[in-house]
């Protein structure tokens, strides 16, 4: 059987276009294959940027410098410059632009990222990435005369709030997940730009847009079988793909709640704020002695560089063209269950042994947590322990309300994660690791992940040394 770095030479003179950079996972894929694969030929990488110079500021500021090279750093040392010059070209602005026409000639592989990921964007900024940036995309793709393959990184929830075992299959274009309606994405479209032409009309602010756009988002995502505005356009994003992609080579990845690094290019490398780590930081601060969640609810998650490592795998097994799309979910529900129950205690635990120490140079004193079965069980527990204060703190009246809203708030926006009964079906995935033969430079099977062992050594460290 061929070893992985046998594996890798098929990257070997590729040029590859990355979608997304400065974006996390974009980041990784970035770092790994400029790492492991240094004969690559070239990488495009699109960044949101007016022009090259600021293309070339966020690159160097937002990517480069992160502790995220520092292995590459290291093992290139004053090569490193000359290095990324000969390998990585920066294309500023978006899918859409026209100035991406001259690769058509040269790329091999497309692997689109790009995505906001924010589960109450506004409507109109998620369509416009998540789905309409995804058509932009293949678009593009079919005018790429070399290209092999497109791989799309989608998100496992795209399944809405199904229950039991949910299949990687692609989705119907038009078929919302409820079954009550048809989904015409164009009418989202008008939808949006209808709302948007009436706030202009009543001369509405910039905070009043933000917000009705954040509700209609929503509103449709909801009405459609979808738990969120993220979830929803990114599965109009997977429809737009299959709908117009012809004959291209399709692969779609559907990872779920995506933590810290597991071991590439170092254990626990984390930017930004992942959806369950909100729980992490807010107990660790001792900011947040309360949360909504079933205690046998799956806490669906895995760790970033196995996605990567999973991207990797699947671009080397689809070398032979095809028509055909295939998804994968690159996701623990079904293999390596990890419980919410065990996820918060482990955190709780955490922190006992190694409290936070505050700016004052204090250590952060934990406090009872509470793990509350419904929203209805939030609000009477606020009603209990925080309203009446409410009466007699007249000079942090607003504050303190406007923290409750919040945390009520992000409570309903996460509620369908906190008691998602569904598993994800890795049929295809775990066929992909065994046709991939993988090692550790690959590896991207769950089973090999003692959660304990990673939450309590690797990824909380990472979230209190990157995030806090």
């Amino acid at each position: 059987m061929e070893s992985c770095s046998i594996e890798l030479q098929f990257l070997e003179g590729k040029t590859i276009f990355i979608t997304g950079v400065t974006g996390y996972l974009a980041n990784i894929l970035t770092e790994k294959i400029l790492r492991v694969q240094p004969n690559v030929k070239k990488l495009y990488l699109l960044i949101r940027a007016p022009d090259s110079n600021s293309a070339k500021h966020r690159f160097n500021n937002e990517v480069l410098k992160t502790d995220l090279f520092r292995v590459l750093r290291e093992k290139l040392g004053a090569n490193l410059h000359s290095f990324i010059e000969d390998k990585v070209s920066l294309v500023p602005g978006d899918i859409a632009c026209d100035s991406l026409d001259e690769m058509c000639r040269e790329v091999d592989i497309i692997v689109n990222s790009a995505a906001t990921t924010r589960f109450d964007e506004r409507y109109n900024t998620a369509i416009s990435i998540n789905a309409l940036g995804a058509m932009h995309v293949v678009e593009f793709s079919k005018q790429c005369s070399k290209l092999k393959m497109l791989l799309h990184v989608s998100s496992a929830y795209v399944s809405g709030e199904k229950e039991g075992l949910i299949l990687e299959k692609p989705l119907n274009y038009g078929k919302t997940l409820n079954g009550s309606s048809v989904l015409d994405i164009q009418v989202e479209q008008r939808l949006v730009e209808e709302a948007l032409k009436d706030l202009q009309v009543r001369q509405a602010t910039g905070k009043e847009v933000t917000l009705a756009m954040k509700v209609l988002g929503i509103e449709r995502a909801r009405l459609h079988g979808c738990p969120n505005t993220y979830s929803f356009t990114k599965a109009m994003g997977e429809m737009l793909l299959g709908h117009f992609k012809e004959d291209l080579r399709l692969i779609i990845l559907r990872p779920p709640i995506i933590l810290s690094t597991y071991k590439e290019p170092f254990p626990g490398w984390i930017e930004g704020m992942r959806t369950i780590d909100t729980f992490i930081v807010g107990y660790g601060k001792g900011k947040q002695k309360v949360a909504i969640g079933g205690r046998d609810s799956i806490a669906d998650v895995i760790p970033a560089d196995m996605v990567v490592n999973s991207v990797i795998a699947a671009i080397i097994a689809h070398q032979n063209p095809s028509s055909h799309t295939v998804v994968y979910h690159i996701s623990s529900s079904r293999s390596k269950q990890l419980k919410l129950d065990d996820f918060i205690q482990i955190g709780i635990d955490y922190f006992k042994k190694n409290p936070w120490i505050d700016e004052r140079g204090k250590p952060v004193k934990m406090k009872k947590f509470h793990l509350l079965d419904s929203m209805e069980s939030l609000h009477k527990y606020i009603g209990i322990h925080y309203m009446p204060a409410l009466k007699h703190l007249q000079a942090q009246y607003a504050n303190l309300e406007r923290r409750i809203n919040d945390a009520i708030r992000l409570a309903e926006l996460y509620r369908p994660y906190a008691f998602f009964k569904g598993v994800f079906d890795d049929t295809n995935a775990e066929m992909l690791m065994r046709e991939s033969n993988a090692d550790d430079t690959l590896n991207f099977d769950p089973t090999t992940i003692q959660w304990e062992k990673y939450l309590m050594e690797t990824h909380i460290p990472g979230v209190v040394k990157y995030i806090f």
